[in-house]
Parts: C-alpha cells; sequence; structure tokens
C-alpha cells in the first residue's frame, strides 16, 4: 500500500508539505518533504527541530517503541488509550468480515492510528488531506461531530465497556476519532462544553482506588491560584460520576488552532525512548527558542516547585509542550496532566537536574534555581507563594466536592518534609 497525504496547516488548510507512506507486508516507512511554497514564504518555520526548512524528502528513522513518523507529526498520534479504541474496533471489524465469508481488513499500520485522530479532535494544527482533498475523518457510522456535554454518561458507558473489554462495536464508534495524542492510557474523550469549546472529558478508570478525576481538578485549580499557567478545567457529573473536563489549550475561543508540540519533540527524544533527561535541557530550549524567555524560565521554575509538592511525579516529557508564537518562536503551552500521586515514591519522570537525579526535592530545586535566571532570593519567594496554595488543598478540595475519604486518600501527596522546606525558603 502506498499513501500520500497533504499535510496542512490551521483552519485555513494551507498545504506545507506531503507526507508519504508505504506499507509492504509487516514493513512500513514514511518521509515528509515540505512544500517549495511553503518553505521560501515568509510564515514558514520548521515543524520541530528534526524537520528543518530544506529541499526534498526527509526520512525518520523508527526507535525501539517510537513513532514511524516526525517528532511532530508523532506528537499529533492517539494517545494509549485512542489506539486501543482503534485497536479493538479493528479487530471487531475483522471478524465480522470473517463471519460474512468476507476478505478480512488487513492489520493495521502506523498510518492507521495516525489517522485514527477525528480532523476536528486532533492536538495542535497540523491537518492531513487525502488523495480526494478531504481532510481526514474517521468512518464512525453517523457520530462524526464531536459529541456535546449531555451526551457524558454514554461515553463514559462506552468507555467504560472498552476497558472492561465487553464492548460493542457501537461503543467503538461511539469513540473512534474522539482521542487524542494527551494523557496516556486514562479513558477519554474529546467533547463540546457547555460555552461551546473544545474540551477533554477524562473519565473514572475502573482501575482507580482513589478519586482520581477530582485529584485532577484539584492539582489544576490549586496551580492556577499558584500563578501557574495552566489548563481550565471543572468536574462534571454524568449521571453520579464525576468527570473532569479539561479546555483544550490549542485552540481560540472561536475555533483557530495552535501549532504544538511536545517537549520531548523539542528536545529531540523519540516517543517510547528510554533515558533521563532533566528540566535544565529544557530552559535551553526555552533560551534557544523561546518568544519570551525569561518569563517561561520563571514560569516552569515554579511549575517544578508545584510538581515537588503535591508529588505530581508523571512528569514526563510528554507531559509538558510549547504553543507555536510566530517568527519561529516558541512558548510555554499551559499546564497539563498534573495530577496528585499519593501512592508513589516521591520520584520525579524529569530531573530538576543531572546532580540531583530522580528526587522530588525543593533544595535540589532552590540549588538550581541561577539557571533559571532567578537570584536565590525570587527563587525562595516563588516556593514559598507556591507552598501557601498547596496549603489550602484540602479547603480547595472540599470545594470541588471531595469527601473527606477522597481528602484523606491523597494526603500524602500534599503533607510532607519538602512542604516545611519550601515554607521556610
Amino acid at each position: 500500500m502506498k499513501r500520500a497525504l497533504d499535510v496542512c496547516l490551521g483552519n485555513a488548510g494551507v498545504r506545507i508539505g506531503m507526507l508519504r507512506y508505504e506499507q509492504d507486508g509487516s514493513r512500513e516507512h514514511a518521509s515528509f518533504a515540505y512544500d517549495e511554497a511553503w518553505r521560501t514564504s515568509a510564515d514558514a518555520f520548521p515543524l520541530d527541530p528534526t524537520l528543518p526548512l530544506v529541499a526534498g524528502p526527509q526520512f525518520h528513522r523508527k526507535e525501539r517503541g517510537g513513532s514511524l513518523f516526525h517528532l511532530a507529526i508523532a506528537d499529533t498520534e492517539p494517545d494509549g488509550w485512542g489506539r486501543t479504541v482503534i485497536r479493538r474496533d479493528a479487530a471487531k471489524r475483522r471478524a465480522a468480515a470473517r463471519a460474512a465469508g468476507q476478505a478480512v481488513p488487513a492489520i493495521e499500520g502506523e498510518l492507521d492510528y495516525l489517522l485514527g485522530v477525528d480532523d476536528l479532535c486532533r492536538v495542535g494544527a497540523l491537518r492531513f488531506r487525502d488523495e480526494r482533498g478531504v481532510f481526514w475523518r474517521p468512518s464512525a457510522d453517523g457520530h462524526r461531530t464531536t459529541p456535546p456535554l449531555i451526551e457524558l454518561a454514554d461515553l463514559y458507558a462506552a468507555s467504560r465497556a472498552v476497558e472492561q473489554e465487553t464492548e460493542t462495536s457501537a461503543d467503538l464508534a461511539y469513540l473512534l476519532g474522539r482521542g487524542t495524542s494527551l494523557g496516556g492510557l486514562r479513558p477519554k474523550c474529546n467533547v463540546i462544553d457547555d460555552q461551546g469549546l473544545l474540551s477533554l472529558a477524562k473519565f473514572p478508570s475502573v482501575q482507580d482506588t482513589r478519586a482520581v478525576t477530582r485529584g485532577e481538578v484539584l492539582a489544576l485549580h490549586l496551580a492556577a491560584a499558584a500563578g501557574i499557567d495552566a489548563s481550565e478545567a471543572c468536574l462534571v457529573m454524568a449521571s453520579d460520576v464525576p468527570v473532569t473536563v479539561v479546555r483544550r489549550f490549542d485552540r481560540t475561543a472561536d475555533g483557530a488552532r495552535f501549532m504544538y508540540v511536545s517537549a520531548a519533540t523539542m528536545l529531540g527524544v523519540e516517543h517510547g525512548a528510554s533515558g533521563d533527561h532533566s528540566y535544565l535541557e529544557l530552559v535551553d530550549v526555552i533560551r534557544r527558542y523561546g518568544a519570551d524567555a525569561k518569563r517561561d524560565c520563571a514560569e516552569l521554575f515554579r511549575r517544578i516547585a508545584f510538581t515537588v509538592l503535591i508529588n505530581n511525579v508523571d512528569d514526563h516529557l510528554r507531559n509538558h509542550g510549547f504553543l507555536y508564537a510566530g517568527h519561529g518562536n516558541w512558548r510555554l503551552a499551559p499546564a497539563f496532566d498534573i495530577n496528585p500521586f499519593p501512592e508513589r515514591v516521591r520520584e520525579l519522570k524529569t530531573w530538576i537536574s543531572e546532580e540531583a537525579g530522580p528526587v522530588a526535592s525543593i533544595t535540589a530545586l532552590l540549588r538550581a534555581a541561577p539557571y533559571f535566571g532567578l537570584t536565590s532570593a525570587r527563587a525562595a519567594e516563588i516556593v514559598r507563594q507556591v507552598e501557601a496554595v498547596v496549603g489550602t488543598w484540602r479547603v480547595v478540595g472540599a470545594r470541588l466536592g471531595m469527601s473527606d475519604r477522597d481528602l484523606e486518600q491523597v494526603e500524602a501527596a500534599f503533607e510532607h518534609s519538602d512542604r516545611e522546606v519550601a515554607r521556610t525558603a
């Protein structure tokens, strides 16, 4: 199979290049070439540091566990949950074909996953247009529009069926294409919120032993109160089930799309690659590409302080990102996917520094303050400000409807010795 897809940008669908894909059995190849008109235009910019603005096809070598596609394109692929829905749907279609004595569809390739995200829901501003000139939208038997909040209970029931492996074809059709690249394996679905804006609904999982959805909204509310540019989030009840609804930060109020890439992409780190990386590497990226480097370095420092103080230890590089700000510059995307993890060891996925290692430590963060362009006094002031807000976690949690048991279950994430270190910095 050979495919050639236009890669376009934004709602205007400006053609910026061509994605070519070839599959021969289990072997797959892909290349990307910038359109010459785009490459030489005043608005042109490299999609990511590994895709320079040069003429001709550029190839990407797939690493073990990584993507077939260049990093910026891979950032728009479905996350683990989305891939599960696509895989289950394909399996049901193959089973139905066998039962009907029809030709069985081929095992899905990497392009099937890339195109398994609905055009409206795809993260960022990249879009894929097929050979007929149509922007790609997975066929979903009538469920082609992003569902409104009023359908949350049905969406939750469908996602729960998938987790319990009892899903029907109708359940999968309901969820197909509505995923995103943000969020990992937890069940979720893009929705239109009550203000008509694109949002991400994140459901409780059958594996949850505590109120995870309430905990995420608590964390995002505290982050905003601590002066962090955080994604807007609220709790919406689907019948009696609390669902986290997070406003999509890669869309404007009128639906325009921002170009987005993950921090992993800006560092040139392959998806699924192992290896230890530090926030100081992100500081280097901000200094090199930042539209407002001083502001974003201080913002990143504040986010790390918050991460340490709520034990948000799932802070890997795909849980940080950048939005394109024009003229070849980028800015930190709003903070997202922030959660307290009371049950986990206090070790960060992204280290504060190589010297500090994985330990989640306010002391180590204060030591690294000069690298962020902060004086010792200013760094200490920031961690005290963040600690003061984190100290209100019980009050804010209760306001969000968390029960005494809910609060007790997350207490270990908020009450620890680093709070005292921050308070007295």
